[in-house]
């Protein structure tokens, strides 16, 4: 061996000295030599080459583990829009799977609302099976969203980290033991009574070895009006800073880890003008997430957003940068996602290039008045057999108690959408009726449904019967009823809350017999121009028993006045009064009677439109 080496030490130095004499008239390099000088080539041109990174990007799942026969609008190549149909677990992982086998190296992430608003077949099962998809779609990191929050802080832990301990009224663990999350949640704006966060704020990456290894660092984040959003006695003890002040706090310690470039993964998202379809457009761009991106500290790199479920692709101009910031977002329901090239110098630690579009996970057609039929114009994928037959497992078992027919309704009651988004129409006047029935007993006189707590519309079958799945749908929550006493001030107050100068339109839903209108023309605090019950006006300092959810009652929504209501007595089930109200022969005629009125409907806004093509 010795030998060798030697022998080697001598050739080193004539090879290198022939090889500086300049060639021969008329020589070739011979083949050795060329070979040689082509691997020192690609080797250096390896070295001085950017490292590619894929990030692979969802949100807002919400446990749609079949595909929710919802279409995507997008382009036609003519000028118009074509719907396409997307979205299912399975299809998702099988779009994911083809993203990141386009990178080198890649992560999959999720900004929020993994869980809660979800169908039956996930929600029955506390929305483990949601977890089990994302498991095997090799999701790497979480950020939560307010949703995460519904069933309270202690069941969040016991998603995150496995367990069948029960927290709610339903059991864990129905139909296997439950592991818990593969992947991390980030929370770094949710904090404990301690200060420090829920779950880890920070997360960092690696990619390549050596002189090519790069670091992607990620910062977690929820929208900051996330406790409005649950049940306050839920996540008590919890608060959530201000999002942008958190990330700029962090983006310092993150480089000082070395991160080479900052992604932030946050719950709170924007829109775009709806007019022309785009889930790649960023036309007309606005929302809450706006004032976040104009305070961020200029060296986050991109960010991934969600919550408003509109998918879009944005290089948003930073003030007093030289570059512009990529902001993404992919929808809905797992019906596209985004994928994300980034173009990273090693031997600078720079990020030269980020790159992103939105790919619709083009799903099987279906029929109806809204269906949607397969388009060549976008790639089709395959479901993914293993999430297939893990899905079905769970459809199947959620079928026996979902396809119930429990009751019957007399026509179509659609969920208020666009710029009747903030009232509840006659669904929510329905549901408030069925809580006033439900809680006669108590003494109620008056019951509230808050629009934002009808998720989805109630349409029945031909012979007008409806399904347990679908008043599920409809109310998911499974929140208890609480009727309380308010005096007929506090009651004008409470309904007030939903006009404040901050925070979006809400206007209560009443029961039968109460009805007010309300002027937002006049200042914050005295909208609220008349209210009645039975046709008389509300008397100031006369109590009154009022029955709402226990998610109002506790001052859910921002209507914190219910709060202060007394004499509480704890009722039926949410859900459960609204199947006794739909029992009734003959099918029950949905209200049209005016409850609450609109005094200057030319001042009507439309801030919360649904994404174009969906109807919840």
């Amino acid at each position: 061996m010795k030998r060798l080496l030697f022998c080697l030490a001598l050739a080193l130095p004539l090879s290198a000295t022939a090889g500086n004499l300049p060639p021969r008239a008329g020589a070739q390099p011979s083949a050795a030599h060329a070979g040689a000088a082509a691997v020192l080539g690609a080797h250096r041109a390896e070295a001085e080459a950017p490292v590619d990174i894929g990030l692979i990007a969802l949100n807002d799942f919400h446990g749609h583990l079949l595909p929710p026969h919802a279409a995507m609008m997008a382009p036609d190549g003519r000028g118009g829009a074509v719907a396409v149909p997307a979205g299912g677990a399975a299809w998702l992982a099988s779009a994911v799977d083809a993203a990141r086998a386009r990178h080198p190296h890649a992560l999959t992430l999720s900004a929020g609302d993994i869980l809660s608003a979800s169908p039956s077949e996930s929600a029955l099962f506390l929305d483990e099976p949601a977890i089990g998809v994302m498991n095997r779609i090799g999701l790497d990191y979480n950020a939560v969203g307010n949703h995460e929050f519904d069933r309270g802080r202690a069941e969040l832990l016991r998603i995150a980290h496995g367990g069948c301990e029960q927290t709610t009224l339903r059991k864990p663990c129905a139909l296997e033991p439950y592991a818990g999350a593969r992947f991390p949640f980030l929370a770094a704006n949710t904090l404990t009574e301690d200060g420090t966060p829920l779950f880890p704020a920070t997360a960092l990456r690696s990619f390549g070895k050596g002189a090519r290894r790069v670091r992607v660092g990620i910062i977690g984040l929820t929208l900051r009006g996330t406790g409005a959003l649950s049940s306050p006695e839920g996540h008590k003890g919890l608060r959530w800073a201000d999002e942008a002040d958190t990330a700029n706090a962090l983006v310092p310690q993150l480089k000082a880890e070395g991160a080479d470039v900052v992604v932030v993964l946050i719950h709170q998202g924007g829109r775009t003008d709806s007019a022309q379809p785009d889930p790649n457009g960023c036309s007309g761009f606005h929302g809450g997430l706006k004032e976040i991106l104009d305070r961020l500290d200029p060296r986050v790199d991109l960010v991934i957003s969600g919550h408003t479920h509109w998918a879009y692709v944005c290089h948003y101009p930073v003030a007093g940068g030289a570059h512009s910031l990529l902001v993404t977002s992919a929808g809905l329901w797992g019906e596209a996602i985004t994928e994300i090239d980034l173009k990273v110098d090693p031997a600078r630690h720079l990020l030269l290039s980020a790159e992103a579009r939105n790919i619709i996970v083009q799903s099987d057609g279906y029929g109806g008045p809204r269906g949607a039929a397969n388009t060549p114009l976008y790639p089709r994928f395959a479901p993914r057999a293993d999430i297939a037959a893990y899905v079905q497992r769970y459809a199947d078992a959620a079928q026996k108690l979902a396809g119930q027919q429990v009751g019957w309704l007399a026509g179509p009651a659609e969920k208020t959408e666009g710029a009747l988004g903030s009232t509840g129409g006659p669904l929510g006047r329905l549901i408030a009726d069925a809580q006033l029935a439900a809680t006669r007993p108590a003494g109620a006189e008056i019951s509230f449904m808050n629009p934002f707590g009808v998720r989805a519309s109630l349409l029945p079958a031909g012979d007008r019967a409806v399904n347990w799945g679908q008043l599920f749908a409809v109310q998911p929550f499974g929140n208890d009823l609480v009727t309380l006493t308010l005096t007929g001030a506090e009651i004008r107050a409470l309904l007030e809350q939903g006009f404040g100068a901050s925070g979006p339109e809400q206007a209560l839903t009443p029961s039968a017999g109460f009805a007010y209108g309300y002027d937002r023309t006049r200042p914050p605090g005295s909208r609220i121009v008349w209210a009645t019950l039975d046709g008389r006006p509300l008397e100031a300092a006369r109590p009154y028993r009022v029955t709402v959810s226990s998610f109002l009652a506790d001052g859910g929504d921002s209507f914190s006045l219910f709060t202060q209501g007394r004499n509480r007595t704890i009722g039926a089930n949410d859900l459960a009064a609204l199947e006794s109200w739909l029992q009734a022969r003959p099918p029950r005629a949905l209200p049209t009677d005016p409850r609450d009125t609109d005094l200057a409907p030319a001042t009507r806004g439309n801030p919360t439109p649904s994404p174009p093509g969906h109807h919840y």
